[in-house]
């Protein structure tokens, strides 16, 4: 994320209130003489101070878009989110059919708005387009490489067929997403969501991101720098099969101590 910012507060708006100050997470934010005065050492540009002053005396610079008002936070149901989520399942199966530019656009927004440590905000989305078939043959490649070697150890690769959409499965979307484990982590699930909302199913590729970060040449097409880490690979697209039943899972692990 850019440096490039500053927390501007404006005095004669502020009322003294104390909201900022106790929800900015790196206190860089005092109240003095029943005004808010704000520290730019070690501030993380959270924007939560912007966020939660009543009087917008606050404004956070340095970012291309504006901040947005609202009055009443967007709460899902409950009930209807948990059903999303139980019906839900990896799509190995894809339709031959494109996705509107604005459905991408808005399932990468998904990823974008994901909360990050330190609000470092580092996950890069690279968005296979042109390469996408030539990055598929190369890592079949491998991979068929590999399961000649492994085979006789492995029951799964001994039936799998390394077939020339064995990564992709003819979906119209790959996006590989780089950066901190935990921050694309979460930015990837969002995107899920986001590509479940608008009639789309996604599936993880844990093969592919292996390759992505194995494989020199692929690395160099995606555009990888030194260091720079694939976290996850999200294949999208418009499920061509349909299921009727939810999958049955053991009962959750937990641990009260």
């Amino acid at each position: 994320m850019s440096g490039n910012h500053r927390v501007l507060l404006n005095s004669e708006k502020c009322i003294g209130c104390g909201l900022c100050a106790s929800d900015c997470v790196a206190s860089c934010i005092k109240i003095q003489n029943g005004k808010a005065t704000a520290g730019q050492e070690g501030c993380i540009a959270c924007g939560h101070c912007e966020a939660v002053c009543p009087q917008s005396a606050i404004v956070l610079t340095g970012f291309e878009e504006e901040s947005e008002s609202f009055n009443t936070q967007t709460r899902l149901d409950p009930q209807e989110l948990l059903q999303a989520i139980r019906t839900r399942r990896s799509i190995r199966n894809f339709d031959n059919k494109e996705i509107d530019r604005d459905i991408v656009d808005m399932i990468i927004e998904a990823g974008r708005l994901a909360p990050t440590g330190s609000n470092s905000q580092n996950t890069c989305f690279i968005v296979l387009d042109k390469s996408k078939n030539e990055l598929e043959k190369s890592a079949v490649k491998l991979f068929r490489s590999l399961t000649g070697i492994a085979k006789p150890f492995s029951k799964f690769l001994s039936r799998v067929d390394i077939d020339d959409s064995f990564f992709f499965k003819k979906a119209p979307l790959v996006i590989v997403l780089t950066g901190n484990s935990v921050n694309a982590s979460l930015a990837a699930e969002n995107m899920a969501f986001m590509a479940e909302a608008n009639g789309l199913g996604a599936l993880f590729s844990g093969f592919f991101t292996v390759c992505a970060n194995s494989v020199p040449k692929i690395k160099k097409t995606l555009g990888m720098k030194r260091g720079e880490k694939a976290v996850t690979t999200l294949v999208i697209g418009y499920p061509k099969v349909k299921y009727y039943r939810t999958a049955r899972r053991e009962k959750a692990r937990v641990r009260r101590v």
